[in-house]
């Protein structure tokens, strides 16, 4: 089943549900393609389970704003948290489903290992365009027992809105003030050097195929596509892995209580074993529904996802959300009201 997801999302195709599944019996909803694949995993299996299946349009989370927003569907997922005051504005409410790593992969003939070592103001200095080749002495700094070839290096950016572009943005304006005047963050920002590509899986294929190439993706795209990993230098001044034990240390310090809106971004999270792109996706639903039964049953599917989701998520190296925070979660649904003001959820 697991070839069979990834096979989709290379070609392309961003839609789940099986043949068969009339457009009434599935739930709409469209944005992040951070967790389409553990997306993907829940929809085969809520469905087997409960016959509704998902029609899920995988295209970036600044799409998936634009269509929740516009009312098109019936949940909205992004990767980059709404501020409450974005979400009063526009009468949404959001909450975590998943958290999972950001990694930097790379392509470079005569780099032996599949692996090495970057820290934060270097690979900024390389998305600004300010570091061109991959035996710069900056990188040869950070990994003085590799023979680095002369290859020009090639950085492969999201072309779309997204909340990966949010997440990689955000974590190199903290770690770089160059990088924060001259580029910022965002869903979207203007790069300065590089080639862009659609989604994740648009960008691990660039990166396969081209030689000097380097990109961010979410980790399953990397693992899936058998890319090379860069270590980080984390805030703790320590080189770390891209893993599970190494998201979970940064996911450790999520105080999702405290946070107004549910507005968290776990970049540059504090821990000697925490990777520092890190980050939750978003489920995004009106407070008020225009057709209540639509509502509950993409409430029932994230539901059931909180309580039956943890080892797919797990073995696709996403990091599942606390039980105490699932909870408080469901309590947050009492908000979700249909058209005649009546209770969409009840436990």
């Amino acid at each position: 089943m697991l070839k069979h997801v990834f096979a989709t999302l290379i070609s392309g195709s961003m839609v789940l549900g099986a043949a068969g599944v009339q457009a009434q019996d599935a739930i709409t909803g469209a944005g992040a393609t951070f967790p389409y694949p553990v997306y993907s995993q829940w929809a085969d299996a809520y469905q087997d389970e409960s016959g509704i299946g998902l029609n899920y349009q995988a295209i970036g989370s600044g799409g998936g704003i634009q269509q929740i927003v516009a009312k098109t569907v019936t949940f909205g997922a992004s990767d980059a948290p709404m501020t409450k005051e974005e979400l009063d504005k526009n009468g949404l409410m959001q909450w975590p489903m998943v958290m999972g790593g950001v990694v930097a992969a790379f392509h470079v003939e005569g780099i032996e290992g599949g692996s090495l070592n970057l820290d934060g103001p270097t690979l900024a200095d390389i998305y600004q365009g300010k570091i061109t080749n991959w035996d710069d002495d900056a990188i040869a700094k950070l990994n003085p027992d590799m023979d680095l070839p002369d290859t020009q290096i090639t950085p492969v950016y999201r072309a779309e809105g997204s909340g990966t572009n949010f997440l990689f943005t955000h974590y190199l304006s903290q770690v770089s003030q160059d990088f924060a005047d001259n580029v910022g963050e965002g869903k979207s920002v203007a790069w300065p050097a590089g080639v862009g590509a659609k989604a994740n899986a648009g960008v691990a294929s660039q990166i396969a195929n081209t030689n000097g190439a380097i990109g961010y993706v979410e980790y399953a795209y990397a693992a899936q596509n058998d890319l090379s990993l860069v270590h980080l230098k984390n805030k703790a001044d320590k080189v770390v892995a891209p893993s599970m034990d190494s998201f979970m240390a940064a996911a450790a310090n999520a105080d999702w209580k405290d946070a107004p809106g549910m507005y968290l971004v776990l970049t540059n999270q504090p821990g000697d074993e925490s990777w520092p792109i890190t980050g939750a996706s978003f489920i995004l639903m009106h407070k008020q529904v225009q057709d209540a039964d639509a509502a509950k049953q993409a409430l029932k599917f994230f539901d059931w996802a909180y309580d039956n989701g943890n080892d797919m998520a797990q073995d696709l190296d996403y990091v599942p959300m606390p039980d105490n925070v699932a909870d408080m979660v469901r309590d947050s649904w009492s908000e979700i009201k249909g058209p005649n003001g009546e209770a969409v959820w009840t436990q």
